[in-house]
């Protein structure tokens, strides 16, 4: 599972720098489009605008992957000195976070992408599906189910650890 997360780590880095790389150029060229030729581009905004929400999207995934997401830790380090019952509190958290991604992220962006796509709504400027803008919904919680699956195993496995005969018996 290492080496995929490995593939998966490089392949979503390089999607946000990529994506990020562009959304600049896509805002360069609008500033320059409007105050130096006088002429503002009407693709580049929308443009800018569907690559925030991926980069947005796909960069939380990748942040939480990363452990590097938004967390108010204050509850779990209240207990620094059971260890134990950190890893008891985090294994809490990330099956919320689990729920979470799986009924709003996944099931309702799915519902979202699928209604889009079926009531064919496009976007004014570009003229492209909706649904491909609204999939990085469901795809971001994809990803962050795959980070969060491997975040559970850890914890039942320092739990295990904790509670095996094998961890009592190193202290003697």
């Amino acid at each position: 599972m290492n080496k995929f997360i490995s593939i998966m780590n490089w392949a979503l880095s390089t999607i946000c720098v990529a994506l990020s790389s562009f959304l600049v150029c896509c805002v360069v060229w609008q500033v320059l489009s409007r105050y130096l030729l006088n002429t503002p581009s009407t693709y580049t905004d929308e443009i800018a605008r569907f690559l925030f929400i991926w980069v947005g999207l796909i960069g939380a995934a990748y942040a939480l992957g990363q452990k590097k997401h938004l967390a108010i830790d204050l509850l779990v380090s209240k207990f620094e000195h059971s260890p134990s019952l950190q890893h008891r509190l985090q294994l809490v958290i990330n099956l919320i976070s689990v729920a979470f991604a799986t009924m709003i992220m996944c099931y309702g962006g799915g519902n979202l992408v699928i209604d889009t796509v079926n009531n064919g709504q496009i976007s004014p400027v570009l003229g492209i599906q909706m649904g491909i803008v609204y999939l990085a919904i469901p795809l971001s919680g994809c990803f962050m189910l795959i980070y969060l699956l491997r975040d559970i195993i850890d914890n039942f496995h320092h739990l295990n650890l904790k509670s095996s005969p094998l961890s009592d018996n190193q202290g003697e």
